[in-house]
């Protein structure tokens, strides 16, 4: 994903699923669009399953489709780094604490899945 470059210190005041400024917002259209996507790659094992597919066509389109959410999740992570991390870098120690560790969390959490 492309680096969104705008400054935009909202990004570290905003709570969880709350509207503002994110890192992704600069290409909100490409994450929609793979996120679609993703979304078809999952109708399209519900019908594998109808259809009594061989389990292991079943799990090779499992695991295109845990390849596509990875990806996905590390743009976003990219952007939150380069965007929203940055941002609070920029305010000062405590800030950028608090974003380094909202994101070391989201990386443990990416990691164990």
């Amino acid at each position: 994903m492309p680096e969104n470059n705008e400054a935009d210190t909202s990004c570290h005041e905003q709570a969880a699923g709350s509207s503002g400024h994110h890192g992704y917002i600069g290409n909100q259209a490409g994450y929609l669009r793979r996120l679609k996507l993703i979304e078809g790659q999952a109708r399209g094992l519900q019908r594998m399953v109808e259809e009594e597919v061989y389990c292991i066509d079943i799990l090779t389109q499992v695991s295109a489709m845990t390849k596509a959410l990875e990806s996905v999740s590390l743009a976003l992570l990219s952007d939150h780094m380069s965007h929203c991390v940055v941002s609070a870098a920029r305010e000062g120690d405590e800030a950028a604490d608090e974003k380094v560790a909202e994101a070391m969390k989201a990386i443990t959490r990416l990691v164990k899945s």
